[in-house]
């Protein structure tokens, strides 16, 4: 499918894809679409803490990045684990620049190692992130009871509707530890129907800019 860098509404950039008019990101703006869902309600709600993230759509790397610079401000111990079935390229990452963006040029080499490290290998990026990128399809996790919060970054239900399924949140809250959080852009009647079906305690929180709501999943 063609793929084309764009600019987005807060000056980031995200990758548009012309066959289905997706986006990656928000077109309203990346980096705060980014910076809202997944770390203002989602990393925020932990701190002092060792965190398993699982993230369900690792894409441009950008929420993993994020993550990284935001988590000694919690004093935070992070092992992050992204999934992507149809990986960035290097040049596209490169064109991306978010780390000029996000003020934090001096990790350049960060973020480079972040999309150049080898799959299925645990990179240790700090003392206290390590990153595990794994190349499958989201239906193939299979871990129970071992991460703290998930950020669920799939395509929209418009163009991939397989992927916000009963089946696979199901997938997402055995994956989950008790109390672990979900965090998603979506928000969606039948979204929201489908996490509470597979047992989820869900709440519709102010969506990023450009969007009305979005969710918070907890596993009680």
């Amino acid at each position: 499918m063609k793929r084309r860098i764009i600019t987005t509404g807060d000056g980031s950039k995200t990758i548009h894809i012309e066959d289905w008019n997706e986006q990656y990101h928000s077109k309203h703006g990346a980096i705060q679409e980014a910076y809202h869902v997944f770390i203002d309600c989602g990393l925020r709600l932990f701190k002092k803490d060792h965190v398993h993230i699982l993230e369900i759509g690792f894409g441009t790397g950008l929420n993993a990045f994020i993550t990284f610079l935001e988590a000694p401000k919690k004093e935070l111990k992070v092992d992050y684990v992204g999934v992507e079935a149809f990986p960035v390229s290097m040049d596209e990452a490169n064109e991306l620049d978010y780390c000029t963006q996000l003020n934090a040029d001096d990790y350049q080499k960060v973020f480079a190692r972040m999309h150049q490290s080898p799959w299925e290998e645990r990179l240790l990026i700090s003392e206290d992130f390590s990153l595990l990128k794994q190349k499958k399809d989201f239906y193939e996790v299979n871990e129970a009871d071992l991460f703290n919060l998930i950020y669920f970054d799939a395509f929209g239900a418009r163009v991939q509707p397989e992927l916000w399924t009963e089946e696979l949140f199901e997938k997402m809250f055995k994956a989950l530890k008790k109390e672990g959080v979900l965090v998603t852009y979506a928000a969606k009647g039948s979204v929201r129907r489908a996490l509470q079906t597979v047992g989820f305690t869900v709440e519709r929180l102010p969506g990023p800019p450009g969007k009305r709501e979005m969710l918070r999943a907890i596993k009680k």
